[in-house]
């Protein structure tokens, strides 16, 4: 199994700025938490740090959309590079020079899909440009490359490589995804980005011009139940990549499932006034977590 993957002694300092990044920030997956597997944390944060910088890249308010959209093609052909050669660690000075040279040997050693990178990179790409999805679809298109990947390359560290666990792996990620979407609906709508359907929107009748008066109708309460319910469903489809691992990974996996649920409880209880306020978790939620994830009754798959 690729999780056995140890880091050589030459590169402890590139994994290192890797996982001191992972550590600085917050997501919904799993990055450098101390419930994985020991030899798969350097390699889970040296993909987060990647596409940690990338993010950022994106979302680079102060440079215009064509410079961002530069950069990130700049970012992506460091990548090829790292993947096609080992770099010389002893060289490497940046932060991102390091990044660039444990990420390599990571996609070398766990042997990871450069193409889940650039599927990655293509969707911070769209986050540039695209403030508003037409349907479903576009919005489903948009977790299948910005958050699915993430699930895979976690897999692919532990040594899986599976089409039923990728399935599941995919749904679980894209319920994070758009449970961070919904959570995120009034600091998103604030930085002009919406990513409720429009075709959901038309269906109940909610208009962007309630949003501008600063009013979450009943339309748009309809409108987010309506994101909801999937959100659900893909939850329960994501169960099984949580049972069908082992270890530590099992673990993580399903409270990082709890966690991802309880947010969109939050949010469901809490939708009439998510544009001004964001559910998220606290200290008093890691008791109820903890406990969720012990009695956890397995799925099938």
């Amino acid at each position: 199994m690729s999780s056995r993957v140890r880091v050589p002694a030459a590169l402890a300092r590139a994994y290192a700025a890797c996982e001191a990044l992972a550590r600085a920030h917050y997501e919904n997956f799993p990055v450098a938490s101390r419930l994985l597997p020991a030899a798969m944390r350097p390699h889970v944060a040296a993909v987060y740090a990647f596409a940690r910088v990338a993010d950022d890249i994106a979302d680079e308010g102060t440079e215009p959309p064509p410079a961002r959209q530069v950069r990130l093609r700049a970012w992506q052909h460091r990548l090829h590079q790292a993947a096609a050669a080992p770099l010389d660690p002893s060289a490497a000075r940046s932060r991102d020079e390091l990044i660039f040279v444990a990420l390599g040997h990571t996609i070398r050693a766990c042997e990871l899909p450069v193409a889940l990178f650039d599927d990655l990179l293509s969707a911070f790409g769209q986050d540039i440009t695209t403030t508003r999805y037409a349907s479903w679809a576009e919005v489903l298109d948009y977790c299948r490359r910005s958050a699915n990947p993430v699930g895979r390359l976690v897999l692919r560290i532990g040594g899986y490589a599976d089409a039923a666990l990728d399935r599941s792996s995919d749904a679980l990620c894209t319920a994070l995804q758009l449970t961070n979407f919904w959570q995120d609906f009034g600091r998103d709508w604030r930085a002009g980005r919406l990513y409720v359907p429009r075709d959901v929107q038309h269906a109940c009748g909610a208009e962007e011009s309630d949003l501008q008066a600063d009013r979450l109708t009943d339309s748009w309460i309809c409108a987010l139940d309506d994101c909801i319910s999937p959100t659900k469903r893909l939850f329960a489809d994501g169960r099984a990549v949580c049972d069908h691992v082992g270890g530590r990974l099992r673990f993580e996996l399903r409270l990082t499932w709890h966690g991802g649920r309880r947010i969109l409880e939050r949010v469901e209880a809490l939708r009439s006034d998510l544009l001004h306020h964001r559910p998220s978790l606290g200290r008093s939620d890691i008791a109820p977590l903890l406990w969720r994830t012990a009695r956890w009754p397995r799925a099938a798959i």
